[in-house]
Protein backbone atom coordinates (compact mmCIF):
# COMPACT_ATOMS: atom_id res chain seq x y z
CA UNK A 1 0.00 0.00 0.00
CA UNK A 2 1.46 3.62 -0.77
CA UNK A 3 2.42 5.68 1.85
CA UNK A 4 0.34 9.28 2.30
CA UNK A 5 2.36 12.29 3.74
CA UNK A 6 0.36 12.13 6.53
CA UNK A 7 3.08 11.49 8.95
CA UNK A 8 4.03 8.31 7.04
CA UNK A 9 0.92 6.50 7.75
CA UNK A 10 -0.92 4.53 4.95
CA UNK A 11 -3.88 6.20 3.84
CA UNK A 12 -5.77 3.74 5.92
CA UNK A 13 -4.24 3.71 9.24
CA UNK A 14 -4.77 7.72 9.07
CA UNK A 15 -8.21 7.83 8.07
CA UNK A 16 -8.42 5.63 11.18
CA UNK A 17 -6.87 7.19 13.74
CA UNK A 18 -8.57 11.09 12.36
CA UNK A 19 -12.06 9.24 12.97
CA UNK A 20 -15.58 10.39 11.62
CA UNK A 21 -16.50 13.91 10.45
CA UNK A 22 -17.22 14.60 13.92
CA UNK A 23 -19.69 17.49 14.86
CA UNK A 24 -19.54 18.26 10.72
CA UNK A 25 -22.66 18.70 9.52
CA UNK A 26 -24.92 17.80 12.86
CA UNK A 27 -23.60 20.23 14.62
CA UNK A 28 -24.55 22.79 11.48
CA UNK A 29 -27.80 21.68 11.22
CA UNK A 30 -29.17 21.69 15.06
CA UNK A 31 -28.68 18.28 15.50
CA UNK A 32 -27.03 17.16 18.92
CA UNK A 33 -22.82 17.35 18.23
CA UNK A 34 -21.26 14.08 19.41
CA UNK A 35 -18.10 13.77 19.18
CA UNK A 36 -16.56 10.48 18.02
CA UNK A 37 -15.52 7.34 19.94
CA UNK A 38 -11.91 8.10 19.11
CA UNK A 39 -12.24 11.55 19.96
CA UNK A 40 -13.64 10.41 23.28
CA UNK A 41 -10.54 8.12 24.30
CA UNK A 42 -8.28 10.34 23.47
CA UNK A 43 -5.96 11.91 26.05
CA UNK A 44 -3.21 14.70 24.47
CA UNK A 45 0.07 13.85 25.66
CA UNK A 46 1.67 17.26 25.22
CA UNK A 47 -0.04 20.61 26.31
CA UNK A 48 0.24 23.15 24.22
CA UNK A 49 -0.46 25.83 26.13
CA UNK A 50 -2.23 28.87 25.58
CA UNK A 51 -5.25 28.44 22.99
CA UNK A 52 -6.80 31.66 21.57
CA UNK A 53 -10.13 30.84 19.91
CA UNK A 54 -9.60 33.44 16.90
CA UNK A 55 -13.08 33.23 15.52
CA UNK A 56 -15.06 33.39 19.05
CA UNK A 57 -18.79 34.79 18.63
CA UNK A 58 -20.78 37.42 20.79
CA UNK A 59 -23.53 39.25 21.07
CA UNK A 60 -22.93 41.97 24.19
CA UNK A 61 -26.45 42.57 26.62
CA UNK A 62 -27.05 46.27 25.22
CA UNK A 63 -26.21 45.32 21.17
CA UNK A 64 -28.16 42.16 21.73
CA UNK A 65 -31.99 43.72 23.27
CA UNK A 66 -31.25 46.26 20.07
CA UNK A 67 -31.06 43.65 17.27
CA UNK A 68 -33.28 41.19 18.41
CA UNK A 69 -36.11 44.50 18.58
CA UNK A 70 -34.67 44.83 14.49
CA UNK A 71 -35.18 41.07 13.91
CA UNK A 72 -38.59 41.06 15.26
CA UNK A 73 -38.43 37.63 15.82
CA UNK A 74 -38.63 35.99 11.45
CA UNK A 75 -35.04 35.84 11.12
CA UNK A 76 -33.63 32.61 11.24
CA UNK A 77 -30.60 34.01 12.95
CA UNK A 78 -33.32 35.44 16.00
CA UNK A 79 -34.01 31.53 16.00
CA UNK A 80 -30.35 30.76 15.93
CA UNK A 81 -29.44 33.49 18.80
CA UNK A 82 -32.47 32.84 20.98
CA UNK A 83 -30.64 29.16 21.88
CA UNK A 84 -27.45 30.17 21.99
CA UNK A 85 -27.51 31.98 25.32
CA UNK A 86 -23.46 31.54 26.25
CA UNK A 87 -23.55 34.99 22.90
CA UNK A 88 -24.79 36.97 26.18
CA UNK A 89 -24.83 35.92 29.09
CA UNK A 90 -21.38 35.65 30.21
CA UNK A 91 -22.15 33.28 33.29
CA UNK A 92 -22.92 30.67 30.93
CA UNK A 93 -19.92 31.69 28.45
CA UNK A 94 -17.45 31.35 31.30
CA UNK A 95 -18.29 28.34 32.81
CA UNK A 96 -18.30 26.81 28.97
CA UNK A 97 -14.59 28.07 28.93
CA UNK A 98 -13.35 27.04 32.30
CA UNK A 99 -13.47 23.71 30.63
CA UNK A 100 -10.67 24.14 28.56
CA UNK A 101 -7.26 25.36 30.60
CA UNK A 102 -5.44 28.35 28.61
CA UNK A 103 -8.71 28.99 26.75
CA UNK A 104 -8.87 32.96 25.39
CA UNK A 105 -11.14 34.17 23.51
CA UNK A 106 -10.92 37.14 20.24
CA UNK A 107 -14.23 38.84 20.16
CA UNK A 108 -16.39 38.82 17.14
CA UNK A 109 -19.80 40.24 16.47
CA UNK A 110 -22.74 37.25 16.34
CA UNK A 111 -25.17 37.15 13.63
CA UNK A 112 -27.06 38.61 11.83
CA UNK A 113 -24.80 41.32 9.65
CA UNK A 114 -25.65 44.58 11.15
CA UNK A 115 -26.80 45.48 7.19
CA UNK A 116 -29.36 43.04 6.96
CA UNK A 117 -31.54 44.16 9.69
CA UNK A 118 -30.90 47.68 10.35
CA UNK A 119 -31.62 50.80 8.27
CA UNK A 120 -28.20 52.80 7.52
CA UNK A 121 -28.90 55.49 10.67
CA UNK A 122 -29.88 52.73 13.27
CA UNK A 123 -26.89 51.10 11.82
CA UNK A 124 -24.20 53.55 12.49
CA UNK A 125 -25.85 54.10 16.25
CA UNK A 126 -25.63 50.23 16.67
CA UNK A 127 -22.32 49.79 15.60
CA UNK A 128 -21.22 52.25 17.95
CA UNK A 129 -22.80 50.17 20.79
CA UNK A 130 -21.34 47.07 19.81
CA UNK A 131 -17.92 48.07 19.90
CA UNK A 132 -18.26 50.07 23.30
CA UNK A 133 -19.25 46.93 24.85
CA UNK A 134 -16.86 44.66 23.82
CA UNK A 135 -14.08 46.95 24.43
CA UNK A 136 -15.07 47.32 28.17
CA UNK A 137 -15.25 43.40 27.99
CA UNK A 138 -11.92 43.16 27.01
CA UNK A 139 -10.58 45.50 29.62
CA UNK A 140 -12.83 44.27 32.20
CA UNK A 141 -11.40 40.55 31.64
CA UNK A 142 -8.33 40.56 30.11
CA UNK A 143 -7.32 36.78 31.55
CA UNK A 144 -10.46 36.17 29.17
CA UNK A 145 -10.46 38.28 25.84
CA UNK A 146 -7.35 38.64 24.15
CA UNK A 147 -8.75 41.41 21.83
CA UNK A 148 -12.34 42.26 19.77
CA UNK A 149 -13.23 42.66 16.10
CA UNK A 150 -15.11 45.38 14.85
CA UNK A 151 -18.84 45.12 13.81
CA UNK A 152 -19.47 47.90 11.25
CA UNK A 153 -22.41 49.89 9.60
CA UNK A 154 -21.50 48.16 6.01
CA UNK A 155 -24.71 49.46 4.24
CA UNK A 156 -23.12 53.46 5.02
CA UNK A 157 -19.30 52.56 3.91
CA UNK A 158 -18.03 56.28 4.82
CA UNK A 159 -19.31 55.73 8.62
CA UNK A 160 -17.79 52.41 8.37
CA UNK A 161 -14.53 53.73 7.70
CA UNK A 162 -14.89 56.19 10.58
CA UNK A 163 -15.95 53.60 12.91
CA UNK A 164 -13.11 51.39 11.43
CA UNK A 165 -10.78 54.09 12.39
CA UNK A 166 -12.10 54.35 15.74
CA UNK A 167 -11.74 50.63 16.62
CA UNK A 168 -8.85 50.62 15.52
CA UNK A 169 -7.73 54.01 17.32
CA UNK A 170 -9.58 54.52 19.93
CA UNK A 171 -10.52 51.32 21.09
CA UNK A 172 -7.69 49.38 20.29
CA UNK A 173 -9.01 46.99 17.86
CA UNK A 174 -7.26 43.98 16.29
CA UNK A 175 -9.72 44.17 12.77
CA UNK A 176 -12.82 44.32 11.21
CA UNK A 177 -15.62 41.70 10.29
CA UNK A 178 -17.15 41.70 6.91
CA UNK A 179 -19.76 39.39 5.71
CA UNK A 180 -19.70 37.47 2.35
CA UNK A 181 -21.67 39.76 0.76
CA UNK A 182 -22.80 43.21 1.73
CA UNK A 183 -26.81 43.44 1.24
CA UNK A 184 -26.09 41.40 -1.87
CA UNK A 185 -23.32 42.98 -2.84
CA UNK A 186 -19.82 41.42 -3.66
CA UNK A 187 -16.93 42.04 -1.85
CA UNK A 188 -14.99 43.46 -4.83
CA UNK A 189 -17.76 46.04 -5.35
CA UNK A 190 -15.97 49.36 -5.31
CA UNK A 191 -17.07 50.73 -2.85
CA UNK A 192 -15.69 48.77 -0.68
CA UNK A 193 -12.18 50.01 -1.89
CA UNK A 194 -11.61 52.16 1.13
CA UNK A 195 -12.53 49.99 3.15
CA UNK A 196 -9.68 47.65 2.15
CA UNK A 197 -7.09 50.65 1.42
CA UNK A 198 -7.77 51.25 5.69
CA UNK A 199 -6.99 48.05 7.02
CA UNK A 200 -3.84 47.33 4.88
CA UNK A 201 -2.98 50.87 6.20
CA UNK A 202 -3.71 49.60 9.57
CA UNK A 203 -1.43 45.73 8.95
CA UNK A 204 -4.60 44.09 10.54
CA UNK A 205 -7.04 42.02 9.54
CA UNK A 206 -10.73 41.27 7.80
CA UNK A 207 -12.37 38.96 9.28
CA UNK A 208 -14.72 37.02 6.54
CA UNK A 209 -18.20 35.49 7.62
CA UNK A 210 -19.77 33.60 5.40
CA UNK A 211 -24.22 34.92 5.11
CA UNK A 212 -26.64 33.33 3.19
CA UNK A 213 -30.23 33.09 5.18
CA UNK A 214 -32.84 30.83 4.96
CA UNK A 215 -35.06 33.08 2.76
CA UNK A 216 -32.89 32.84 -0.35
CA UNK A 217 -34.03 29.42 -1.95
CA UNK A 218 -31.67 26.77 -3.62
CA UNK A 219 -33.66 26.32 -6.49
CA UNK A 220 -36.14 28.29 -8.41
CA UNK A 221 -40.10 28.12 -7.59
CA UNK A 222 -39.28 27.08 -3.79
CA UNK A 223 -39.61 29.94 -1.36
CA UNK A 224 -36.50 29.18 1.10
CA UNK A 225 -33.57 27.15 1.04
CA UNK A 226 -34.60 23.69 2.61
CA UNK A 227 -33.71 20.96 5.23
CA UNK A 228 -31.10 23.88 6.32
CA UNK A 229 -28.81 23.36 3.74
CA UNK A 230 -28.07 27.25 3.36
CA UNK A 231 -25.78 26.46 6.59
CA UNK A 232 -24.32 23.09 5.45
CA UNK A 233 -23.26 23.78 1.86
CA UNK A 234 -23.95 27.67 0.88
CA UNK A 235 -21.98 29.34 3.62
CA UNK A 236 -18.81 27.20 2.49
CA UNK A 237 -19.70 28.28 -1.16
CA UNK A 238 -20.04 31.65 -0.43
CA UNK A 239 -16.71 32.11 1.70
CA UNK A 240 -15.02 30.49 -1.45
CA UNK A 241 -17.02 33.07 -4.05
CA UNK A 242 -15.71 35.78 -1.69
CA UNK A 243 -12.34 34.76 -1.65
CA UNK A 244 -12.36 34.66 -5.57
CA UNK A 245 -14.00 38.01 -6.08
CA UNK A 246 -11.11 39.70 -4.03
CA UNK A 247 -8.56 37.44 -6.12
CA UNK A 248 -10.05 38.24 -9.83
CA UNK A 249 -10.90 41.42 -9.12
CA UNK A 250 -7.72 42.25 -8.34
CA UNK A 251 -8.19 43.80 -5.10
CA UNK A 252 -4.98 41.53 -2.87
CA UNK A 253 -3.17 42.59 -6.07
CA UNK A 254 -4.23 46.25 -5.24
CA UNK A 255 -3.17 45.89 -1.57
CA UNK A 256 -0.30 43.37 -1.03
CA UNK A 257 -0.42 43.39 2.51
CA UNK A 258 -4.24 42.74 3.22
CA UNK A 259 -4.99 40.13 5.41
CA UNK A 260 -8.24 38.30 5.42
CA UNK A 261 -9.14 35.31 7.80
CA UNK A 262 -11.86 33.21 6.37
CA UNK A 263 -14.31 30.88 7.75
CA UNK A 264 -14.37 27.00 7.63
CA UNK A 265 -11.05 26.58 7.12
CA UNK A 266 -11.42 28.32 3.57
CA UNK A 267 -14.51 27.17 2.89
CA UNK A 268 -14.21 24.64 -0.41
CA UNK A 269 -10.89 26.13 -1.86
CA UNK A 270 -8.63 22.92 -0.14
CA UNK A 271 -11.08 20.38 -1.71
CA UNK A 272 -11.24 22.06 -4.83
CA UNK A 273 -8.01 24.73 -5.63
CA UNK A 274 -7.21 22.90 -8.88
CA UNK A 275 -10.27 24.30 -10.33
CA UNK A 276 -9.41 27.83 -9.99
CA UNK A 277 -5.50 26.42 -10.63
CA UNK A 278 -6.14 28.45 -14.04
CA UNK A 279 -9.29 30.02 -15.59
CA UNK A 280 -12.06 28.28 -16.37
CA UNK A 281 -12.45 28.14 -19.96
CA UNK A 282 -15.63 30.14 -19.84
CA UNK A 283 -14.42 32.78 -18.47
CA UNK A 284 -13.52 36.31 -20.81
CA UNK A 285 -10.22 38.13 -20.80
CA UNK A 286 -11.73 40.90 -19.18
CA UNK A 287 -13.37 39.15 -16.01
CA UNK A 288 -9.77 38.80 -14.73
CA UNK A 289 -7.81 41.89 -13.88
CA UNK A 290 -4.12 41.67 -14.84
CA UNK A 291 -2.22 40.14 -11.62
CA UNK A 292 1.74 39.46 -11.45
CA UNK A 293 1.19 36.13 -9.85
CA UNK A 294 -0.52 33.12 -10.70
CA UNK A 295 -3.68 33.04 -8.99
CA UNK A 296 -3.42 30.84 -6.37
CA UNK A 297 -0.34 32.81 -5.06
CA UNK A 298 -3.45 34.86 -3.77
CA UNK A 299 -5.43 32.33 -2.58
CA UNK A 300 -2.73 31.39 -0.32
CA UNK A 301 -2.08 34.57 1.57
CA UNK A 302 -5.99 34.06 3.01
CA UNK A 303 -5.69 33.10 6.63
CA UNK A 304 -7.87 29.78 7.35
CA UNK A 305 -9.93 28.63 10.81
CA UNK A 306 -9.69 25.35 11.95
CA UNK A 307 -13.53 25.38 12.19
CA UNK A 308 -14.74 21.80 10.79
CA UNK A 309 -16.58 20.02 13.40
CA UNK A 310 -13.34 17.88 14.35
CA UNK A 311 -12.32 16.56 10.85
CA UNK A 312 -9.00 15.87 10.92
CA UNK A 313 -8.64 15.38 6.81
CA UNK A 314 -10.33 18.21 6.07
CA UNK A 315 -7.64 20.71 8.39
CA UNK A 316 -4.88 18.85 6.95
CA UNK A 317 -6.06 19.45 3.62
CA UNK A 318 -5.96 23.25 4.96
CA UNK A 319 -2.72 22.84 6.02
CA UNK A 320 -1.26 21.63 2.61
CA UNK A 321 -3.04 24.03 0.95
CA UNK A 322 -2.35 27.49 3.27
CA UNK A 323 0.39 26.29 5.21
CA UNK A 324 1.05 26.22 8.89
CA UNK A 325 1.97 29.94 9.08
CA UNK A 326 -1.95 30.70 7.94
CA UNK A 327 -3.88 28.58 10.02
CA UNK A 328 -5.55 29.56 13.40
CA UNK A 329 -7.33 27.66 16.11
CA UNK A 330 -10.89 28.65 16.30
CA UNK A 331 -14.35 26.95 17.18
CA UNK A 332 -17.17 29.45 16.54
CA UNK A 333 -18.11 29.27 19.90
CA UNK A 334 -20.81 29.08 20.85
CA UNK A 335 -22.75 28.34 17.30
CA UNK A 336 -22.15 24.70 16.63
CA UNK A 337 -23.68 22.43 18.27
CA UNK A 338 -26.59 24.86 20.11
CA UNK A 339 -27.10 25.67 23.92
CA UNK A 340 -26.80 22.11 24.68
CA UNK A 341 -23.54 20.95 22.93
CA UNK A 342 -21.68 24.56 22.29
CA UNK A 343 -18.83 23.01 24.65
CA UNK A 344 -18.60 19.57 22.87
CA UNK A 345 -17.75 21.21 19.64
CA UNK A 346 -15.52 23.54 20.98
CA UNK A 347 -13.37 21.16 22.82
CA UNK A 348 -14.00 18.26 19.74
CA UNK A 349 -12.40 21.38 17.72
CA UNK A 350 -9.09 21.01 20.04
CA UNK A 351 -8.76 17.80 19.58
CA UNK A 352 -8.88 17.62 16.25
CA UNK A 353 -6.04 19.99 16.29
CA UNK A 354 -4.63 17.90 18.44
CA UNK A 355 -4.68 14.79 16.55
CA UNK A 356 -3.64 16.55 13.59
CA UNK A 357 -0.34 14.55 12.25
CA UNK A 358 2.22 17.44 12.19
CA UNK A 359 4.72 18.56 14.97
CA UNK A 360 3.88 19.95 18.11
CA UNK A 361 5.71 23.54 17.13
CA UNK A 362 2.80 23.64 14.20
CA UNK A 363 0.37 23.58 17.00
CA UNK A 364 1.55 25.59 19.06
CA UNK A 365 1.63 28.09 16.04
CA UNK A 366 -1.87 27.20 15.23
CA UNK A 367 -3.01 27.23 18.83
CA UNK A 368 -1.60 30.76 19.61
CA UNK A 369 1.20 32.27 17.89
CA UNK A 370 -0.12 32.63 14.24
CA UNK A 371 -3.05 34.47 15.94
CA UNK A 372 -0.31 36.53 18.07
CA UNK A 373 1.41 37.40 15.24
CA UNK A 374 -0.75 38.83 12.60
CA UNK A 375 -3.16 40.63 15.32
CA UNK A 376 0.30 41.96 16.71
CA UNK A 377 -0.67 41.14 20.64
CA UNK A 378 2.04 40.98 23.18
Amino acid sequence: MKKSQQGGMDRRSFLKMSGAVGLGAAAVMGAPAVASAQSEKHTPAKDYGEKIDAYSHILPKKYKEAIFEKMKKTSYYYEADSVRPALFDLDVRFRGMDKVPGLRQVLTPGAPPLEYVASPKDAVDMARMANDEMAELVDKYPNRFVAAVACLPLNDVDASIREAERAVKDLKFKGIQMFTSINGKPLDSPEFLGIYEKMAQYDLPIWIHPAKDRNIPDYPGEEESKYALFLAFAWPYETTLAMSRLVFSGILEKYPNLKCITHHCGGMLPAFYKRVALAPPGMKTGDIQKLTRPPLDYFKRFYADTVMGGNIPALMAGHDFFGIDQLLFASDYPYPGGAQQGEAAMIAVIKSVEQMPVGDADKVKMFSRNTRRILKLA
